[in-house]
């Protein structure tokens, strides 16, 4: 299908996904979110590495509170059923997806689209770029997967803090709280966003994949679960064609390549 409120490309094996509705500084509506699903679906068979990001001045301020679709019949907004039926899906569908997603933020990451830009697997942010929990001010609650990644990854204090007041959190602040893996120029930030997508592109896909999918499991898991569950995942790396290239290529003193083993 064509789309109107993303766009999306494939270069070298690198999906873009770029939320692409400037007039309402990129917010996400259950239009967009259709969109993102069938894009990020799309991307798990066309690429090995997925960049998300946002064209013009944001990466996306949130949900589209004027968007209809899925309104109740007196017409208020069922924020429950939009998750359930969309949102939550969406979340779900980076958090399975078979390689790695980086994040590029500019600009505005609020509402769901702080939850968005958190779930990247490596999170890079211009200067100018923001994180805001704005759901306080129209008194909802943080939702998206927020809750559970920002405790995990920020701390029970730093997370209270983020939801309970609404403020924005610039980049650098991001990055001191561990929110964030890079702060760039705002003129280098696609550049450095292509630049470790290459590098992950260039890798052992099946392997990353389960690298990142350990990594999730160890947010619930116990040790003993953990060890088991890297045995499995070791199993299952060992048979792929990945480990072969890569052990020939370590015995012959060269650059292991990945993408043709």
């Amino acid at each position: 299908m064509p789309f109107t409120k993303i766009a999306y490309t494939v270069v070298d094996d690198i999906a873009t996904i770029a939320f692409d509705d400037p007039k309402t500084l990129n917010a996400a509506g259950i239009d967009t979110v259709e969109e993102l699903s069938l894009a990020i679906e799309q991307a798990a068979d066309e690429a090995r590495c997925t960049i998300i990001t946002g064209n013009g001045r944001g990466f996306c301020s949130g949900a589209n509170l004027s968007s209809s679709p899925g309104d109740t019949p007196k017409g208020k907004p069922d924020a429950g059923k939009a998750l359930d039926s969309h949102y939550n899906p969406f979340i779900k569908a980076m958090r399975t997806h078979p390689h790695p997603i980086i994040t590029a933020v500019n600009g505005a990451a609020a509402g769901v689209g702080c939850s968005i830009a958190l779930m990247g697997d490596f999170i890079i942010s211009a200067e100018s770029g923001y994180f805001l929990q704005a759901f306080r001010r129209i008194g909802l609650v943080p939702d998206g997967g927020s809750t559970f990644l920002l405790p995990r990854v920020a701390g029970r204090a730093r997370a209270m803090e983020m939801a309970l007041f609404g403020e924005k959190v610039f980049a650098a602040q991001a990055l001191e709280w561990g929110l964030i893996n890079r702060v760039v120029a705002d003129d280098q930030l696609m550049n450095e966003a292509h630049s470790y997508a290459k590098r992950l592109a260039d890798g052992p896909t099946q392997a990353l994949a389960l690298i990142r999918d350990l990594v999730w499991q160890a947010e619930d898991n116990d040790f003993d679960s953990q060890l088991q569950a890297e045995r499995f995942a070791q199993r299952t790396a060992g048979r792929q064609p990945d480990f072969k290239e890569g052990v020939k290529a370590f015995l012959e003193k060269r650059p292991a390549n990945f993408r043709h083993s």
